[in-house]
This record gives C-alpha cells, sequence and structure tokens, in this order.
C-alpha cells in the first residue's frame, strides 16, 4: 500500500505491510532521506516484560511512505546487566543528533530499570543507521534521576539536554563538545510537586530565533493536555503560553503524547508535532477522572479514588484499566502527526501562540 497524505490515528505500514515500530519516535532528514526512528515493540505484548527490542528506523523520501531499515540498535541479550538487555532494563525515547566536529552520530536513551531508578545510555556511531558503539551506560546525569528528554543542536554546534527531573521539574542541560556527557551547567523550569502537573516528554524547536517547549502532563500511558511555552535563549526564563490543543474538548491532546517537532526543510514555516497515541483502547476514560486519581495517588490519599470514579461517572472496569499500565499492548500505539500552527505576538497572545488542530488527512504539499 502507498500513502499519498498523512492520517493521523490511523494505522500506519510500512512499504512491506507491517506496522511501524517506532514509537517515541523522532525524524532526522540527511541528504534527501527522512528517517523515522523510535522504540521498536514488536515483540511486546503486555503479557511480561518486554518493553521495548531495540531501536528501529525507517526510511523515507516523501514522508508518506516508509521503509523499514532495521534495528540501528539491537537489544543484548546476554548479559545481564545491560542497560539495554529487554528482560531485564526498559528502554525509552532515543534521540540522535549529529555532531560536526566528531562526525559522529550521538544517541541519546532513557532507561527504566526493574530496581525503580531510571539513567540514560549513550551510543556513538560513524553512520546514522548505525552500527552503534556503547560509550556509557547507568548514567545519572548531574546526579538526577532523569526521565522523558530531547536532545537539540545550537548554530554554533553546542548541544543541550532537556530532560523531566523525575516527579519535580524540567531541566535544561548543557552537553559537552562530545554530546556524550553533561558539562554540569543546567537551569530548571516549571517546578510542580507532584504528577499529574509535572511535566515531562519535552519536545524542543527553534522558529525565529525564540525557543519552543512542548511538554505533557504525567499520567501514564494516558494522554493529557499538553503545555506550550517559550523563551529567548536556550536557558530561558521560558514564558508558559498554554495548552496547544484547545479545541480539544477531552483535554488529551487528541488522545496522544508528543515525542518530538521536526522543521521540514525546504518549508517555510511547516512544522510537525509527532505524537503517539499509546493507549487508543483507553480513549473512553475521562481525563478530568484520572487527573484527579493521578493527584490522589501521588498525594497518599489513594483511597479516594473510587469515590472520584463515581463523582465523575466511571465505571468500576474503566477506573482498572486507567490505573494500570500493566497488560498493555503498546505494540499497537498508534501515530498522531499533526502541523503547527503560530500566531504572533498581539495583544490577546503577548508573547504569540502555538496551536495543533485536528486535520482527518493532510498533505506536505499543501504548504508553502
Amino acid at each position: 500500500m502507498a500513502y499519498n497524505s498523512i492520517r493521523p490515528g490511523q494505522v500506519l505500514l510500512d512499504t512491506n505491510g507491517k506496522r511501524v515500530q517506532a514509537h517515541g519516535g523522532s525524524i532526522f532528514y540527511e541528504d534527501g532521506i527522512y528517517y523515522f526512528y523510535g522504540e521498536n515493540k514488536e515483540f511486546t505484548t503486555g503479557k511480561d516484560k518486554i518493553w521495548t527490542w531495540g531501536v528501529r528506523a525507517y526510511a523515507s523520501t516523501d514522508l508518506y511512505n516508509w521503509e523499514d531499515k532495521g534495528l540501528i540498535i539491537e537489544p543484548v541479550l546476554d548479559d545481564e546487566n545491560s542497560s539495554l538487555n529487554p528482560r531485564t532494563a526498559m528502554m525509552d525515547r532515543p534521540h540522535i543528533i549529529y555532531n560536526k566536529e566528531t562526525k559522529k552520530y550521538v544517541c541519546w536513551m532513557k532507561i527504566m530499570n526493574f530496581d525503580n531508578t531510571q539513567t540514560e545510555t549513550v551510543m556513538t556511531a560513524d553512520h546514522f543507521l548505525g552500527p552503534y558503539t556503547l560509550v556509557r551506560e547507568h548514567l545519572k546525569p548531574l546526579g538526577m534521576s532523569a526521565g522523558d528528554f530531547d536532545l537539540a543542536v545550537a548554530r554554533d554546534g553546542k548541544a543541550y539536554y532537556f530532560f523531566e527531573r523525575v516527579h519535580s521539574e524540567t531541566i535544561c542541560a548543557d552537553l559537552t563538545p562530545d554530546y556524550t556527557d553533561v558539562t554540569g551547567y543546567y537551569s530548571t523550569h516549571f517546578p510542580h510537586p507532584y504528577p499529574p502537573y509535572v511535566r515531562e516528554a519535552t519536545a524542543h524547536f527553534e522558529r525565529n530565533y525564540k525557543h519552543y517547549l512542548i511538554t505533557s502532563g504525567t499520567t501514564g500511558y494516558l494522554p493529557n493536555p499538553s503545555e506550550a511555552a517559550v523563551a529567548d535563549t536556550w536557558h530561558g526564563p521560558y514564558t508558559v503560553l498554554g495548552n496547544p490543543h484547545p479545541a480539544d474538548e477531552t483535554q488529551t491532546s487528541f488522545h496522544s503524547q508528543i515525542s518530538s517537532v521536526f522543521k521540514v526543510p525546504g518549508k517555510k514555516d511547516l512544522y510537525i508535532a509527532l505524537a503517539d497515541r499509546w493507549v487508543p483502547d483507553k480513549m473512553d476514560i475521562p481525563y478530568p477522572f484520572y487527573e484527579k486519581a493521578f493527584e490522589a495517588v501521588f498525594t497518599g490519599k489513594s483511597d479516594e479514588v473510587p469515590a472520584l470514579a463515581k463523582q465523575f461517572g466511571v465505571t468500576e472496569e474503566q477506573m482498572k484499566r486507567a490505573l494500570n499500565d500493566a497488560g498493555q499492548n503498546t505494540s499497537l500505539s498508534d501515530y498522531v502527526w499533526l502541523p503547527l500552527r503560530f500566531v504572533e505576538p498581539c495583544v490577546e497572545f503577548p508573547h504569540g501562540m502555538v496551536f495543533v488542530d485536528w486535520l482527518d488527512e493532510w498533505r506536505i504539499e499543501d504548504y508553502e
């Protein structure tokens, strides 16, 4: 099957007719080729501990049709202490940037260990598709437990690492010149005392010399309202603009979570928000219920959850599904790719605004 448009939330198949497995994904552009890469969940069923099985990449010349290029980072099966062993650790949200000085592709991966710690693994390669070599693992950047993140390279070649200090705040940290570690210099943003309000899944992009961050709240696989912010410099301060999905009455960012934002080369102002619809089978559960349920859980008031379910008209079955990520087959997650729409600073939006509007179908060719 050949595609000639983007259809958010619909099943995306590769050129071999198989589901695309590049979750928590990003796009890397090089020499006329787009590479879409992310978590390979082809062996994830929800019935065991397999969270991901390496990093998979796809290639395209039109952003519609994706050729499977296989695993660019393989799982490590013969070492239980490896952060890439899918039976002893959970790899998440790979991000790859290119270092012009070292001529290396640098990949950072978030690792959720089964002892409840979160660390980072860093690998490098001479070519985007690999092979990748381990540089460091079990890394705690700045001594912090690091969650969802994004990497970005400035015009002057410096690189930056935006991550969630778990259940606390957002960190912007300078990377070392080789991009494989942090220098120690960092800034903090958006402090919150607990989920669901802590910001995660930071996606950075730059437009007209302004730095934008789009973040998600923290409600497990269940989606929640996004939040956009803008600053004049990498380290801010960032001004919160608000929810970029105001037209979505479900308050769930169209039942998705943005993992990255991609500026399409050759287009005047086309930025694509790449998002995952992690739990298409849970779209019936209302956000106002699990917002308050997560707040209750993280403030030691779990016993209030059944009463909250009654308050919001949530059935017992829905309540159990909302608070149980176990058994979730995320290999069946879909992708929600939508263009960003910008409003320049004005009376209503003194710092400007970025919106994500719903489109059942759209084409790259429709944009200048």
